[in-house]
């Protein structure tokens, strides 16, 4: 590693480039950042401060050439160096269009810190960014007209830029003199001995945080050859970048993972170890190589994103998604993503899966009408999957849901109803939804909701009119405390301001009232000539009706329900069929168990959830099944192994699937003896 402070001309001066590699995020930073910056030079300036640091830039360097370029692969520090080089753009074009204002020379510029100006091609630009981002920059630095309907924080912070210069609270060759004078620590690392990776990690606490996606391209990409990380890249990663929408993805793409790891698991990650359990995940999944594992990750984006962008060329389906949107039915989303990969591979069809997300969507509607606690909702979607046979695959799922109760239950119908009709809708934050699917229900021509406001049929004023008082009766007032807000109170107008307070008779007859307007909400109160308490609660009656189709329960009669009840009630058994082996790691797992059952009478072989566990007092080997070999965990510290054929790894503070700080692999039979002197070691510790 080498390590020298400079500045950004130092940097970039010479026949060099700096290349940003594939697994690097985009140029991210904002005006925020670029505020911060650009306030630093200024006060720098005017306070006559010798210097101000902002940072470090670790890159690696490519094999020397004897002539030509000096290349440098960019890990850490493209933010700053993007960002001072838009600076430097900004500055030469301020030049270029006020030739009588020579205090700086833009050609100095442009052939010491933009260009390589003895070079052609791609090999004459300092910076090279990665896809769009770089022929935005490249535009920028030939200064040729770029489209104004492109979207680009490139172009965003060269224009922020353009505005500071023309500004003139400094001259040029002041803020030229403060560029000079950031200080920056240029770190080259040596591709044979530092550990990139390692470092990268490190270093990501400066500048703007790295996001859980960011750190998850980098590890799936870093360590790749330049071929495999060129090809993983452009067909795997980058398509499954681009399925999520530019303004929002950095958010949307670190959710997806942690749906995805959450289906992946059936266990939560938390939130902000995302990342790390990724890696953990990595470790032992089913997949033999990064492509394979790209491959899977795009196939799962695309149904996530199918849902929450609400894509399909299905008009049911993108409705069902508009609904699982509208409901923010996130807690739900590692389930839909198995469903959907089970209706692509064929095992459900799509009408299977088009009935089973509206159960979902009903299961998470009614808890809401019900007023049950969400906080277990998201658990019951995670573990979902561990629920669900394969020859029975709508009926399983059917059960398991009939079958929740207490916290985790689905309301029935009687339940539902009563609750229906005597929440207070209003106030719900899906109030909009529940009106509008009321309303187009069966509705061919149906209603945009924007279009309308709600309508409290009964008024809120407290004072209400003596008209109002006579329809309501001597108890006006706790009948409109009591229904003011509820279901049958409630409905849709395009004239809610000119409506008000009036009568009911008023709202009947007024221009825009009840009498002309075509919305089936208001279908029973047409012809009334008076709203009280028997009407409120028929009206009420009827959408409850309305709203047990809309949101149905799940249909099964004793017969079909019978199995799962006996099945719910037995405690989950693992067995060696339960894991994903194949006949290799069977034939290696048969030979290691015999010889660990062998050491004693006394070992107790537990198979678990993820792993095979053989213990005394406790365990002292774990075994993971993995494509083509086994991992073994040892539970003893590292340092009290004795492994004079270096087989072993610490993995302490690691987060494995088994106990202990020390890992080992079996990958052929003729390893038995050796694996299996590490294992002695740990049941002798225990046996002892």
């Amino acid at each position: 590693m080498d390590a020298r402070k400079g500045n950004i001309f130092e940097i970039l001066n010479g026949n060099k480039q700096f290349i940003i590699p594939v697994y690097q995020r985009y140029y991210s930073w904002g005006e925020e950042q670029c505020k911060r910056l650009w306030d630093d030079i200024v006060n720098m300036q005017k306070n006559g401060k010798p210097g101000h640091f902002v940072g470090s830039i670790v890159n690696i360097a490519e094999q020397a050439m004897p002539t030509g370029v000096q290349k440098y692969m960019i890990i850490d520090g493209q933010q700053r160096m993007t960002t001072l080089t838009l600076l430097l753009i900004a500055l030469r074009n301020y030049v270029l269009m006020h030739p009588d204002d020579n205090s700086i020379n833009a050609k100095r510029i442009d052939g010491m810190l933009l260009k390589n100006e003895y070079e052609s091609g791609i090999d004459q630009y300092k910076l090279l960014l990665t896809e769009n981002d770089r022929e935005i920059l490249i535009s920028l630095v030939e200064n040729k007209p770029i489209n104004s309907n492109v979207k680009s924080r490139i172009l965003d912070n060269y224009m922020y830029f353009k505005d500071k210069v023309s500004e003139k609270i400094l001259m040029l060759d002041e803020i030229w003199d403060s560029i000079g004078k950031l200080q920056i620590v240029n770190i080259t690392l040596d591709r044979a001995i530092d550990d990139a990776q390692a470092i990268f990690e490190s270093l990501n606490s400066t500048g703007k945080e790295l996001s859980e996606s960011d750190l998850i391209r980098n590890y799936v990409l870093m360590g790749l050859e330049p071929s495999e990380q060129t090809y993983v890249y452009e067909h795997l990663w980058r398509p499954m970048e681009n399925l999520f929408i530019y303004d929002t993805q950095e958010t949307v793409m670190d959710a997806f993972f942690r749906h995805y790891l959450t289906m992946k698991i059936t266990r939560i990650p938390k939130q902000g170890r995302v990342y790390e359990e990724f890696k953990l995940y990595h470790l032992n999944c089913e997949f033999g190589t990064i492509s394979e594992l790209c491959h899977d990750l795009l196939d799962y984006a695309k149904y996530y994103t199918d849902i929450v962008f609400k894509r399909n060329d299905d008009v049911e389906l993108r409705k069902l998604y508009g609904d699982i949107v509208d409901l923010r039915m996130e807690v739900s989303y590692p389930f839909l993503l198995k469903l959907h990969h089970d209706c692509c591979e064929k095992v459900i069809s799509k009408d299977e899966l088009k009935e089973i997300l509206r159960l979902c969507i009903s299961y998470v509607l009614r808890r809401g009408i019900c007023d049950i606690p969400t906080n277990s909702m998201n658990k019951t979607f995670a573990t979902f999957k561990n629920f669900i046979r394969q020859d029975d695959y709508l009926n399983s799922v059917k059960a398991h849901f009939i079958l929740q109760d207490t916290y985790k239950e689905f309301p029935d119908d009687g339940k539902f109803g009563a609750a229906f009709v005597s929440r207070d809708i209003y106030n719900m934050r899906v109030r909009n939804y529940i009106l509008t699917r009321l309303e187009n229900y069966d509705n061919k021509a149906p209603i945009v909701i924007e279009n309308y406001t709600i309508e409290h049929i009964m008024p809120q004023n407290r004072k209400l009119s003596t008209e109002w008082q006579r329809d309501l009766g001597d108890n006006w007032e706790s009948i409109q405390k009591r229904y003011l807000h509820t279901i049958g109170n409630l409905t849709l107008t395009a004239y809610n301001s000119e409506m008000s307070d009036k009568s009911f008779i008023e709202k009947m007859n007024m221009e825009g009232g009840f009498k002309e307007s075509a919305l089936r909400l208001n279908k029973y109160i047409l012809g009334l000539t008076e709203w009280n308490e028997s009407h409120i609660q028929e009206r009420a009656r009827l959408l409850a009706e309305k709203a047990e189709k809309i949101w149905p329960y799940p249909s099964m009669n004793d017969h079909e329900l019978a199995p799962y009840k006996i099945e719910e009630k037995v405690p989950q058994k693992y067995s060696l069929d339960t894991y994903d082996t194949n006949a290799f790691t069977k034939i290696l797992f048969t030979a290691l168990d015999k010889r660990i059952m062998n050491l004693s009478p006394a070992v107790k072989r537990e198979y678990k959830k993820l792993y095979v566990a053989y213990k005394l007092d406790t365990n002292f080997v774990d075994i993971v099944f993995q494509k083509q070999r086994l991992r073994i965990s040892i539970n003893m510290k590292f340092s009290d192994i004795v492994d004079p054929e270096g087989i072993c790894k610490d993995v302490t503070g690691l987060g494995r699937w088994g106990n202990g700080d020390v890992e080992l692999f079996m990958e052929h039979n003729d390893e038995l003896d050796t694996v299996m002197e590490i294992i002695e070691q740990s049941y002798n510790a225990q046996a002892e």
